[in-house]
């Protein structure tokens, strides 16, 4: 895929934050290291020196010493190590992306953790955008209302940024608000073949060549299995950009969301994320993993 097409002017000039590179430098660092660039505050300073969570089968979980000094410094702006790479497990467990094994170039699937899935959703929207409605029904997104909205151009358009052929298709797939609506399997079949046709010997043919943002929240609150398959699990492309959330299953309150995508744009997302919250929140990532 050209990823470029989809990257703003904006985005496309954005540099690492040479504060935030310093930072992951000091945190691989020995302790022995004392910098003064990166305005990382003495850890011995902290008032905090231990916390304990009881969760709800009764064990508890302790922080002292120096995961306690950890936990309220800063940390990397993609999400502290752990954390990211057990959600990437996670994901791989649940959705089995067929871009795991990309190369980079070609959409790998990456990931990082965010304020809240809506603080990752703030970060992908884009500025200036023209929304065009689809219509649904009690089983979501209707196929022939995209494919109606789809025919005002030609897939070819995709190629000439003069045509301004949609780039995105936003989605929330369980539990939709306010409808509460959730899109069956066949429907997101349906839909994904609008962007990808497979044809012979696996190749695929772009029709209109743009990315799905899925955004859900509520998937762990389905009711009847077998669950249908998200975009994330049939995405051979490296089209689809996942919001999840913890806030329906561990609490509103932690505030720990991850975005899940091809590596170009959870760059992009994470030099976004440099210059704007930084990092989630440190504390809430430790109490979390």
């Amino acid at each position: 895929m050209n990823y470029a097409r989809f990257i703003t002017a904006t985005s496309a000039a954005r540099r690492p934050s040479t504060l935030r590179v310093l930072t992951d430098l000091l945190i691989s660092s020995p302790k022995s290291v004392i910098s003064l660039a990166t305005g990382a505050p003495n850890e011995n300073t902290f008032p905090f020196k231990s916390a304990t969570i009881t969760v709800e089968n009764g064990k508890t979980i302790r922080l002292e010493d120096e995961l306690m000094k950890r936990a309220l410094q800063y940390s990397q702006s993609a999400g502290i190590p752990e954390l990211v790479s057990w959600l990437k497990q996670f994901q791989v467990k649940l959705h089995n992306p067929p871009t795991i094994n990309y190369a980079p170039s070609q959409g790998q699937m990456d990931l990082c953790v965010t304020n809240g899935s809506q603080d990752g959703l703030c970060k992908l929207q884009p500025l200036g955008c023209n929304i065009l409605n689809i219509s649904s029904d009690e089983y979501g997104i209707v196929p022939e209302s995209l494919k109606d909205i789809l025919s005002k151009w030609k897939p070819e358009d995709a190629k000439d940024p003069k045509k301004n052929t949609p780039k995105l298709l936003y989605t929330v797939p369980n539990g939709s608000n306010p409808t509460g609506n959730s899109l069956s399997s066949n429907r997101k079949k349906e839909i994904y073949e609008v962007f990808s046709k497979t044809v012979v010997c696996g190749q695929l043919a772009r029709k209109y060549d743009f990315l799905i943002i899925e955004d859900d929240p509520y998937y762990f609150l389905q009711f009847n299995k077998p669950w249908a398959p998200t975009f994330l699990s049939m995405d051979v492309d490296g089209r689809v950009i996942r919001a999840d959330s913890f806030s329906k299953v561990l609490s509103s309150g932690l505030r720990i969301g991850f975005i899940t995508g091809p590596k170009p744009f959870i760059e992009r997302i994470i030099l976004h994320t440099q210059v704007s919250s930084m990092h989630p929140s440190t504390f809430t990532q430790v109490r979390t993993i």
